[in-house]
């Protein structure tokens, strides 16, 4: 009679209760208290602050821009994996695991010195005359941007080269044989096979994107103000925990939406087969 696997699953199983799950349902309940009573209180001071509907909003553009921004840089890399032999795949995947083996800390403390006015983008736009001064991309959602789309493109690239390590090559020559140009080999054959690795990857990226507290913070600076400052704001500083949760539920609300989204998106007829 074969043993059940319930017991190899169970300290998993408690870990996950005690450490995720348990800390999840005390945030929510906790975001609906106020003064030891139940009430959506909470929810109702954050909607009706038209400053905090439009940091939700600002966060969530921040998500799309960057998602936007590593589909870009992403698709490129993918088809170049496509195209290449397994020696160059090999240092494709390498250099794209380089970047997560350093610390998100250490990469937004470097994009400071690319970003400033005596950093690379600045001194090379004065070189080629495309600026008579130098100046800085600090404290911009566009230097913002720059920063994360390169944090979170390991990202995307990463399910999008496991997608096509399993899928044949001899799809894209036949379509060749058959008359088809690159374009119309990318359009029709590479892209509907990519897209269950689009998805995961604009998943991740968005949810990365939408809680890195460390870069916005530093990178963003006090004008871009974002979801997790705002938490961060009403815990370390006002001291309103119960607050602190309802924005900590809407964020998470924003990114599950998001996710909810995007398996829509997968289950429409057109994309259902690839997926």
């Amino acid at each position: 009679m074969r043993s059940s696997g319930i017991p190899y699953l169970l300290p998993m199983l408690v870990l996950s209760g005690l450490f995720f799950v348990l800390p999840l349902v005390l945030l929510i309940l906790f975001s609906f208290t106020r003064d030891g009573a139940v009430s959506l209180q909470n929810y109702a001071a954050f909607f009706e602050d038209p400053f905090n509907v439009k940091v939700l909003t600002a966060t969530a553009r921040l998500g799309l821009e960057t998602v936007a921004g590593t589909t870009l840089l992403g698709l490129p890399v993918a088809l170049l994996y496509w195209h290449s032999g397994p020696k160059t795949r090999q240092v494709l995947v390498f250099l794209s695991l380089v970047p997560m083996l350093t610390s998100n800390v250490v990469r937004t403390f470097a994009w400071i010195v690319i970003l400033g006015r005596q950093g690379p983008i600045s001194q090379t736009l004065m070189a080629l005359g495309a600026t008579g001064a130098p100046f800085s991309l600090l404290f911009t959602e566009f230097g913002l941007v720059l920063t994360m789309t390169q944090i979170d493109l390991p990202l995307i690239i990463l399910p999008l080269v496991a997608v096509l390590s399993g899928t044949r090559r001899d799809l894209s020559d036949a379509a060749a044989t058959a008359g088809a140009g690159p374009w119309r080999i990318f359009v029709t054959i590479l892209l509907p096979l990519m897209v269950p690795g689009l998805l995961a990857g604009w998943i991740l990226v968005f949810a990365s994107t939408s809680a890195s507290f460390v870069t916005q913070a530093v990178i963003g600076g006090a004008r871009n103000v974002y979801v997790p400052q705002l938490i961060y704001r009403e815990v370390g500083i006002l001291f309103d925990w119960p607050l602190a949760s309802a924005i900590a539920v809407i964020l998470l609300v924003l990114t599950g939406g998001t996710l909810l989204a995007l398996a829509s998106l997968a289950r429409h007829p057109r994309f259902a087969r690839y997926v």
